[in-house]
């Protein structure tokens, strides 16, 4: 994939070529990609002027970042503790078959990827689901799926 070095050195510029605007850059350049590409993190470390393996070293720390592609909506399931007693793999199990990709895998058609955490820390509402940013708790694998199929129509709806 090409990556627009325009975009994301109007990212750099935005945020000063400085070393502590590191991680809110690689927020951004994920936010606009949906990962971080290799050709991005070069630009970054170029510009900032910080070996690659900094950049890189950021990239790797925080979970939050993805070096590999990532799909249109992100699935995140908490599999911790509080949420595993209370069907986090269920609803894991349930995805997986319905998306027919394994947890940290993205569909073929770059639509969807599964991830598991071990802690959201909203144990409470376990089990905790969250779909592009949105968290729902007290979820079960129905009402998950359900999720999941709305999204499938209203994309299909909006391409009409």
């Amino acid at each position: 994939m090409q990556v627009d070095t325009r975009e994301i050195n109007s990212i750099i510029q935005k945020h000063g070529a400085k070393r502590q605007a590191l991680v809110p850059l690689l927020q951004e350049i994920q936010s606009l990609l949906n990962w971080l590409p290799e050709q991005a993190l070069e630009t970054v470390a170029e510009k900032l002027q910080i070996p690659l393996r900094d950049v890189y070293g950021v990239a790797t720390f925080y979970r939050s970042f993805s070096l590999v592609p990532r799909g249109k909506h992100t699935i995140t399931v908490c599999v911790g503790t509080a949420c595993h007693v209370r069907g986090g793999p269920r609803i894991v199990d349930a995805l997986s078959q319905e998306l027919n990709i394994k947890p940290n895998e993205t569909t073929p058609d770059m639509y969807f990827t599964l991830e598991t955490v071990n802690c959201l820390g909203c144990c409470a509402i376990g089990p905790v689901v969250v779909v592009d940013g949105e968290y729902h708790g007290e979820m079960t694998a129905q009402k998950t799926l359900s999720i999941i199929r709305n999204i499938k129509k209203g994309d299909k709806n909006d391409s009409t």
